[in-house]
């Protein structure tokens, strides 16, 4: 039995008696040699890369993501009969991190400061004696009331952190209840939550559902000083209406690492939007424990028994 495995980044699975693993070129067609594999693991494969096999590959049992989101994988027309497991997970650490990153990076003006710093400019404003909780913004963690919408394994990660520093962590998810010790919301319920919010933390999926759910009406119910991060999916924020809330002033900063589309064009105004902070899709990249993943599940697979991290098709 035959495991293809992607060039994107380095793999070594413990593969069952009988198996054989191949490194292929995730950016090409699969080579005819290998129509015969039962397993396809998808790391930055392109979409003819996955076109191809899913035409051609007919002994597919499993394609196994490293990424936690598959849309573009069930664009790609797999038989109903694949399974299709996510990487959901392998980036909670590193997402946790960035999503971190970006929002201390705002409360903590950093931008400010390297924009001062070019101007050789010991800031006042930014230095010395300040208040820690400001009329109309934002500057610490302590006591900020945070809201994790979408709170899966990546949510669940971060929330412990954001709490150790002081803020008030809630999530928002399908339904309501208690995960990881912590209060869940349903998503029917978030407006009434988002005038007492101080950062809005998007993890969200790109679906039918998500698509530009954080969008004018979510904006407005903020308050003027509210962070948003989104380390999620870019469709799912209305990133005009982001625009414009952050020219009105009406949002006090934001920070994003995905936008639609990616990569976002050089003549879009996004760009230039006042304190907005964007990086080009940094937080995921480096997939951490992909070997024990790809280990498990096909052991799984062999076993018949229940895989990790299944997608709904």
């Amino acid at each position: 039995m035959k495991i293809l495995l992607p060039d994107t980044v380095p793999l070594d699975p413990t593969l069952p008696e009988g198996w054989e693993a191949v490194t292929i070129d995730a950016r090409a067609e699969i080579p005819a040699e290998h129509h015969d594999a039962a397993v396809l693991v998808v790391w930055g494969s392109s979409r003819r890369h996955l076109a191809s096999a899913a035409e051609n590959l007919k002994d597919l049992r499993l394609v196994q993501s490293l990424s936690a989101g598959v849309d573009g994988i069930l664009a790609a027309g797999f038989d109903e009969e694949v399974v299709i497991a996510s990487g959901a997970g392998l980036h909670s650490l590193t997402v946790s991190e960035h999503a971190l990153a970006l929002l201390l990076s705002l409360l903590r003006r950093l931008p400010e400061a390297r924009e001062a710093q070019q101007r050789h400019d010991w800031s006042s404003e930014l230095g010395g004696l300040q208040p820690l909780h400001p009329k109309g913004r934002i500057t610490s963690l302590i006591g900020a009331r945070v809201l994790i919408w979408g709170f899966g394994e990546i949510g669940q990660n971060l929330a412990p952190t954001l709490k150790a520093l002081g803020a008030e962590v809630r999530g928002v998810a399908r339904s309501a209840g208690t995960r990881a010790g912590f209060e869940v919301i349903a998503d029917d319920q978030v407006r009434q939550l988002l005038p007492e919010t101080d950062v809005l933390i998007d993890i969200l999926p790109a679906t039918e559902r998500t698509a530009g759910i954080i969008g004018r009406e979510v904006l407005a119910a903020l308050p003027d000083h509210a962070v948003l991060i989104n380390v999620g999916r870019g469709a799912t924020v209305d990133q005009v209406a982001l625009r414009e809330a952050l020219e009105a002033g009406t949002l006090g900063s934001a920070g994003i690492d995905v936008t639609e589309p990616e990569p976002l064009p050089a003549e879009d105004p996004l760009w230039d939007a006042p304190r907005l902070l964007i990086t080009p899709h940094a937080a995921g990249g480096r997939p951490v424990g992909a070997d024990e993943r790809i280990t498990a599940n096909l052991r799984a697979l062999v076993e018949g028994a229940q895989l990790l991290h299944v997608a709904a098709r």
